[in-house]
């Protein structure tokens, strides 16, 4: 008689959802992507400080937190008039920097959203940087974004080369990061995002109106 396989033992599904603050644990898999090193996942006293966590609620739920902020690359990128330009130039502000392209389609939908956030919120303690990677800089970028998409607040800037995505550990665009006061990186978002809505604003007020932020400091 023919011999009777075993049965085979199908893993588990995860579950689809859970607390949106617990969106920080993801982040031990999304650093090996961007390569930075060390432990993501919140054990003992992170727990306890959960709640210093900007919320990753609704529209914010992609947005991948990091338990122990880095501090954001030193490459050079450029303005609209060529000036060279370092994220630390910034520091005193929250950044929402943004990677995109004139040939990205779900880079050019949401460019609308992130005028209206930089309208709404942006001032002397946030600003919106959204960063072109097309190769032919504000050539090609700057007559896209105000003549054709009509967007004449939308702070651009220039990475021609690609040389601050890579530093950042951009893999594919759309891809935003939302940086402190200090210039430390508090986390990012790959992919679409709904940056006009209330979620938005929420988690970029949180990070605004922080002061110390316990375990999450980092140099």
């Amino acid at each position: 008689m023919p011999r009777r396989r075993k049965p085979v033992d199908t893993p588990r599904r995860e579950e689809a959802a859970r607390p949106s603050r617990r969106r920080v644990l993801a982040g031990a898999a999304a650093l090996s992507a961007l390569a930075w090193p060390g432990p993501a996942i919140l054990s003992g006293r992170g727990r306890a400080l959960a709640a210093d966590y900007p919320p990753t609620n609704g529209a914010m739920q992609g947005f991948i937190l990091l338990e122990s902020r880095r501090k954001a690359t030193t490459e050079p990128f450029f303005d609209a008039a060529g000036n060279v330009r370092h994220l630390a130039d910034f520091r005193g502000q929250v950044l929402l920097v943004n990677f995109w392209a004139t040939w990205c389609a779900p880079c050019i939908r949401e460019m609308p959203d992130l005028e209206a956030l930089h309208r709404a919120l942006g001032g002397r303690d946030f600003s919106v940087l959204a960063v072109s990677q097309d190769r032919g800089g504000a050539e090609v970028a700057e007559p896209f974004v105000r003549e054709r998409l009509g967007l004449p607040r939308l702070p651009i800037f220039y990475d021609p080369t690609s040389a601050l995505g890579r530093a950042m550990g951009v893999r594919g665009l759309p891809t935003s990061y939302v940086i402190d006061r200090r210039g430390r990186i508090v986390g990012y978002l790959a992919g679409l995002a709904k940056w006009e809505s209330p979620d938005a604003k929420a988690l970029i007020r949180h990070v605004m109106a922080e002061e110390g932020v316990g375990t999450l400091d980092q140099a």
